[in-house]
């Protein structure tokens, strides 16, 4: 009787042990995987911001082989680096400058690329132009020349980028140096027209691209220009994701 009374007992004792080990099992199975990994994926997560690469030309002439030039590398230096130098270098075929914006809860590059002039416009190529999401178009509000020639950067750089809708292609116009003389050039008169009254004008008949008066050296509007900029570049880049 004592060794039946053994063997039960060792029999019971298994059975308890069985009982035990399914019960685990199924509470691991009701719990899920104990795999930390797994338990931090069903955590909420924040969504992850969206960062986006835009493409931002500035035209306008040089002084490379002219009288005069425009400023808009200093305008790129004003506003990317806050930085301004009256010594002049000349840009040799294209150079670029980034800076990362916030707008709303995205996150993007603005990539401004600066170019030499009309006179080497055509030895770029077209792959440079290819892509932009805006085009900026600069000229000194000292010299009427370079405001002439903003239709010809405009309708130079719809052939050569080939948008697929040139109609509606953001532009901005920026007329710069607006410090020299004081400030008085931002009124200066040709006959009975008057400059700025010119130039939006010109604007309005173009789909009414947004103007800018402003200042490299002294940082007039640059940094309101760009925001401009910016928010013309991004609303292209959405639609062409689309």
């Amino acid at each position: 009787m004592g060794q039946l009374g053994t063997k039960d007992k060792e029999v019971t004792r298994k059975q308890t042990e069985g009982r035990i080990k399914i019960q685990k099992r199924g509470r691991v199975e009701r719990g899920g995987s104990t795999d930390p990994s797994n338990s931090l994926s069903r955590l909420p997560t924040m969504p992850s911001r969206r960062r986006t690469l835009l493409k931002v030309i500035i035209l306008g002439d040089s002084g490379l082989f002219g009288f005069y030039r425009v400023g808009k590398t200093s305008l790129m230096n004003q506003y990317v680096n806050k930085k301004f130098s009256n010594q002049y270098k000349a840009t040799i075929g294209a150079d670029f400058l980034t800076k990362e914006v916030q707008f709303e809860d995205r996150l993007f590059t603005l990539q401004i690329w600066d170019t030499a002039g009309q006179e080497r416009f055509q030895s770029l190529g077209v792959a440079f132009y290819r892509g932009a999401d805006c085009c900026v178009l600069v000229y000194d509000v000292n010299v009427m020349k370079s405001f002439d020639n903003l239709n010809n950067w405009r309708e130079e750089f719809l052939i050569q980028a080939s948008p697929s809708d040139p109609e509606n292609f953001p532009f901005v116009v920026l007329g710069n140096k607006v410090d020299v003389d004081g400030g008085n050039s931002r009124v200066v008169c040709l006959g009975i027209h008057c400059f700025r009254q010119k130039a939006r004008a010109w604007c309005a008949s173009k789909g009414n691209i947004p103007y800018f008066e402003t200042s490299a050296k002294e940082g007039i509007n640059v940094e309101e220009a760009f925001q401009c900029i910016a928010k013309n570049a991004l609303k292209t880049g959405e639609e062409e994701e689309m």
